[in-house]
């Protein structure tokens, strides 16, 4: 293998001559061989660090401090690694010490050996091209890294809320289907009163749909950035003026509304736009796992659990019980929520771990926030194709539990009291008999008071208008003379 040598303050080092990335990036990659994961993996991260790169090339060029021959290559291989190329030579393990400068130093010495062959010469011949002088010019790791993280971020997020509106509308479309079942309500897994496998299937919608604005909004504070506060914040080396034109570029090229912080010394210590966007994606993974625990409890069975809906089977689930068909996609995705769960413990003790004008632990955050979003979008993805899509409702079974749940005592509260629907109740359960024929054997309601009592739309709080054209399954709650003579 062709070799070139590349010096640093530690002395000559031999690189790969077909290497974009440089002595600096070689130094990382022996001192941390951590995850076996390369910063190369992020594409938003290395997307990022394009954006900014091309930013402060264009700003420096305007100002003065680049000539136009250097800023033009330079610009050229931040497009193209924007595009997708070179990627691979983003080798930095994603957790690393230093604050993140193994990850800028690798995307210096990567944009600066691409735009050196575009200006005709070799790689690694910084004299005429430089990663620090050129590459780097007018930043320091402390402005251009967490800067390319937000830019990152804000893209990654877009496709995760993409993913969320996409398992929503999945559930959406599945509360629509089911807006007639009837069924028992739930409360600390009794039975309480009475409700639709609709309304049921319509929270699962309803708290994606709060969690994706939750998410935009976490997305807005990563607009406000720190390019141009250099090492600590106060802008040395950085031209005067160079920090709003800098925004200014980054902001047109990314078209994102993007602002310069009000105070960068602050700007450039403070993770807590990072802390609120990983307590947003614990928000988003324990709803999404409460809501998988409900689908893996309603399907649960066939024959011994609840037995309500049916999840479309994806694969044998056991290699010792025949016919068994275990919830996996549920179940994979709660594992995803734990994991972003643990991630945001880790992004937790990362910020608080700061020191003055600095935090040095931004990899591990930056590796915690892209994993559990990446994971996120692929989990609700997988949930909304390989499992909602497929939920068929077992209607028989939850009408004949309605019909002989105590839950319908408490639609008879308001017209013969609480204690004589407690009485009612503790009477069917004994006996096994249902609400309706207790009433009745009582004497305590008509049949025909009894029927307006267990109209289904009054037991479900719904209007007939909004059930039209369809009308509410009744199912056996309505049968009110039908005796059962075996405890139930």
């Amino acid at each position: 293998m062709a070799m070139r040598k590349e010096v640093d303050l530690l002395g000559v080092k031999e690189i790969p001559d077909g290497s974009y990335w440089g002595v600096h990036t070689a130094r990382a990659v022996e001192n941390f061989p951590i995850t076996g994961i390369p910063i190369g993996r992020y594409t938003h991260l290395v997307r990022g660090l394009a954006f900014v790169k091309e930013a402060a090339a264009l700003a420096n060029a305007e100002l003065g401090q680049l000539d136009e021959a250097r800023r033009d290559a330079i610009v050229a291989a931040c497009r193209e690694i924007r595009a997708g190329a070179l990627h691979d030579q983003f080798v930095v393990d994603v957790i690393q010490g230093g604050a993140g400068t193994s990850t800028n130093m690798n995307a210096n010495e990567v944009i600066a050996n691409r735009a050196l062959e575009i200006l005709g010469h070799a790689k690694g011949d910084y004299a005429r091209l430089h990663p620090n002088d050129h590459v780097n010019l007018s930043q320091s790791t402390n402005d251009a890294y967490p800067t390319a993280i937000n830019v990152g971020l804000i893209e990654a997020i877009d496709g995760l809320a993409a993913a969320l509106d996409h398992l929503e509308q999945a559930f959406a479309r599945k509360a629509a289907e089911f807006e007639t079942i009837l069924k028992v309500g739930r409360t600390q897994l009794q039975d309480a009163v009475p409700m639709t496998l609709g309304q049921e299937f319509r929270v699962f919608a309803v708290m994606l749909g709060e969690d994706r604005l939750r998410l935009l909004e976490s997305a807005k504070l990563l607009h406000e950035i720190n390019l141009g506060a250099t090492a600590i914040g106060t802008g040395l080396n950085a031209p005067a003026g160079y920090a709003a034109l800098a925004c200014r570029y980054l902001a047109e090229l990314t078209g994102r509304p993007l602002e310069t912080a009000a105070d960068l010394i602050e700007a450039t210590q403070d993770p807590g736009a990072f802390v609120h966007l990983s307590g947003v994606l614990k928000r988003i993974a324990v709803k999404l796992s409460k809501t998988c625990n409900d689908l893996r409890l309603l399907s649960s069975g066939p024959k011994a659990g609840f037995n309500e809906i049916n999840l479309p089977p994806m694969q044998a689930g056991s290699s010792i019980m025949p016919g068994k068909v275990n919830p996996v996609i549920p179940e994979v995705v709660n594992q995803v929520a734990f994991t972003v769960i643990g991630n945001d413990i880790a992004i937790t003790m990362a910020a608080e771990a700061g020191q003055l004008q600095l935090n040095a632990f931004e990899p591990v955050i930056i590796r915690g926030l892209s994993d559990s979003i990446a994971h996120l979008s692929a989990a609700a993805r997988v949930l909304a194709d390989r499992c909602v899509d497929g939920i068929t409702a077992n209607r028989e079974v939850m009408a004949e539990r309605l019909a002989h749940s105590l839950c319908l005592a408490a639609a008879l509260n308001p017209l013969i009291g609480y204690y004589q629907a407690s009485e009612i109740a503790r009477d069917a359960l004994a006996t096994g008999r249902t609400i309706a024929e207790v009433v009745l054997e009582r004497g305590l309601l008509t049949e025909a008071e009894l029927a307006a009592a267990l109209q289904p739309e009054r037991l479900v709080n719904l209007p007939g208008s909004v059930l039209a054209p369809q009308a509410l399954e009744a199912g056996p709650i309505m049968s009110v003379t039908t005796s059962s003579t075996a405890p139930r």
